[in-house]
């Protein structure tokens, strides 16, 4: 049997796009002779497209342009059709719907498996939507007897995850029924790793039940979510036989009865990985929400070059504008730096002082803060007037801000509300500050696009005469361990001592952790590249006493 793999980026709600990605991947199954075209879960709407399933215009919509791929089928004689779809459960208890995989042949619904497992951990909450499938079974097509799963239903592996075992198996389930290849329809994000795991969840299902195993993924980025694709095969001895690029669109067909090359399995290096994902995160970000360019601020600092780099390699240079905003504060250096970065970039560069402005400010509170001492609220107007500015150019010229804090600030709070943390987009907030040195390492892994004196010099807001990052925070390779422990891990502050920790230091990033939650509600979508990214797979309370 011929089997087409479809790794596609649907759009969430674009349910025309989304058809014609269906149909023309069917155009090329057909030329391929292919008996059978696979698509990821929920492939009509995208994934997630979470409080839409809320919506009855929303599922009729959906049910409709289900309609569309019915009737499409029947222009590709032969062919199945394996695709996600959305389920009216047609009850009144529970939630009303199941997340389906359904099976169309010559204009008919021929079968359809409910998904069993219905993930409700860090970015997923299908419980809310969803009802688990109440049976599982097997569809015979062809000469093969098909186990169909949907993503999660093929994650309970105690081996690989002993901390998420559900008392359901059902690819265990579907061995027991006879299936004799295993399908899995996902829309599974990316994470540092999920590469290889994913490799060793089908390998070890392909080993132990004998079976020939196929993972179909969703590709492309949704909000903070990106989908790195990896789509892959394995043959019944554990063998990758077919293993799609990751973040890009791949269509491809497989023939079962001629076994294909063997590959060898070699996962892209970690930080290669990171940078991919954030540029296809920018790129489909902006696609898809209807932005062409970019503003952000350029300090001459490392966080900023890097964003500028990223979304240059994303979008194209010619769509970005770059702000420098020096203060009294601002080292010659460091608008030097910025404007050899845009040179090397060839990205359109201005130069917006904000002394006066600032001098106004303090003129104006002159009266309001008599016998007060300068502090870190002279710091922020500085960081406030900036985001003003580039608020103001996004608004009269139509551009999407960009905010460059890492996850190294945004976890402690050192960062400014209604400053620094303007924008509509946040690049790095799941980057951590030790991260952001590996990442310009491999931008200017051929030559010098990061001027070096941008990585050498010492991190610094610049916001008060001879100012380090490093008066205020932990050395950032002891901060990002330390944070990695408590966010990342969720291990307690004796636990983290024990690793050998200063206790001081342990308390004050935990207690800044805690006390900042208010300022990271606050902030824009940041992309999701660790186990623990801020934003909808960490839901914490702001006004609660913690730790």
């Amino acid at each position: 049997m011929k089997i087409t793999l479809a790794q596609l980026n649907p759009t969430i709600g674009d349910f025309e796009g989304n058809l014609k990605l269906i149909e023309r991947s069917m155009t090329q199954a057909a030329g391929d002779s292919s008996d059978l075209i696979l698509f990821s879960e929920l492939i009509l709407s995208g994934y997630p497209p979470r409080d839409l399933l809320e919506s009855t215009a929303f599922i009729r919509d959906y049910q409709n342009a289900l309609k569309r791929v019915v009737a499409i089928s029947s222009k590709f004689y032969g062919i199945g059709i394996l695709c996600g779809n959305i389920q009216p459960t047609g009850k009144y208890s529970g939630k009303g719907l199941y997340n389906t995989a359904v099976f169309i042949q010559n204009g008919k619904i021929l079968f359809e498996q409910k998904k069993s497992l219905l993930p409700t951990y860090d970015v997923f909450d299908e419980a809310r939507y969803f009802d688990p499938a109440p049976s599982i079974h097997i569809f015979d097509f062809k000469n093969q007897r098909l186990g169909i799963s949907i993503c999660e239903d093929a994650w309970n592996d105690p081996r690989l995850f002993p901390k998420r075992v559900y008392p359901l198996n059902p690819i265990e389930v579907l061995v027991e029924k006879g299936a004799t290849t295993l399908i899995n329809i996902s829309a599974s994000p990316f994470g540092i790793g999920k590469e290889e795991s994913r490799y060793q969840l089908f390998r070890n299902h392909a080993l132990q039940h004998k079976k020939t195993v196929i993972f179909v993924n969703q590709v492309g980025a949704n909000d903070e979510l990106i989908s790195d694709g990896n789509s892959m095969a394995f043959d019944c001895n554990g063998n990758l036989i077919v293993k799609f690029p990751a973040f890009q669109e791949h269509v491809e067909t497989i023939d079962l009865n001629n076994p294909p090359v063997i590959h060898d399995f070699f996962p892209m290096d970690e930080v290669e990985s990171i940078y991919k994902a954030i540029v296809l995160g920018i790129r489909d970000y902006m696609r898809k929400c209807g932005f062409r360019e970019v503003v952000l601020g350029l300090s001459g600092g490392i966080d900023s070059a890097l964003t500028c780099c990223l979304a240059a390699q994303a979008i194209g240079p010619q769509n970005i504008l770059a702000v420098s905003m020096p203060s009294p504060y601002s080292s010659k250096t460091s608008g030097e730096d910025a404007r050899m970065l845009a040179d090397h970039l060839k990205i359109k560069f201005k130069i917006i002082p904000i002394t006066s402005i600032y001098h106004s400010y303090l003129q104006s509170l002159k009266d309001h803060f008599t016998d007060k001492p300068e502090d870190e609220t002279e710091e922020n107007i500085q960081a406030r007037i900036r985001g003003n500015i580039l608020m103001a150019l996004s608004n009269k010229f139509g551009y999407l801000t960009l905010s460059s804090g890492n996850k190294s600030e945004l976890s402690v709070g050192y960062c400014t509300l209604y400053g620094d943390m303007s924008g509509g987009l946040s690049v790095l907030a799941d980057i951590p500050k030790t991260m952001i040195y590996k990442l310009t390492e491999y931008i200017n892994r051929e030559q010098e696009i990061i001027p070096g004196s941008i990585i050498e010099k010492p991190p610094s807001p610049e916001l008060k005469p001879d100012q380090r990052d490093e008066d205020t925070l932990p050395p950032y390779v002891i901060l990002d361990r330390v944070l990695n422990l408590y966010v990342d891990e969720g291990r307690s502050r004796d636990e983290i001592i024990a690793d050998g920790f200063d206790a001081e230091t342990v308390d004050w990033i935990i207690h800044a952790v805690n006390k900042n939650e208010y300022k990271r509600r606050q902030a824009a979508p940041g992309l999701k590249v660790t186990t623990k990214a801020f934003g909808t797979g960490r839901r914490m309370p702001i006004a609660a006493k913690i730790g």
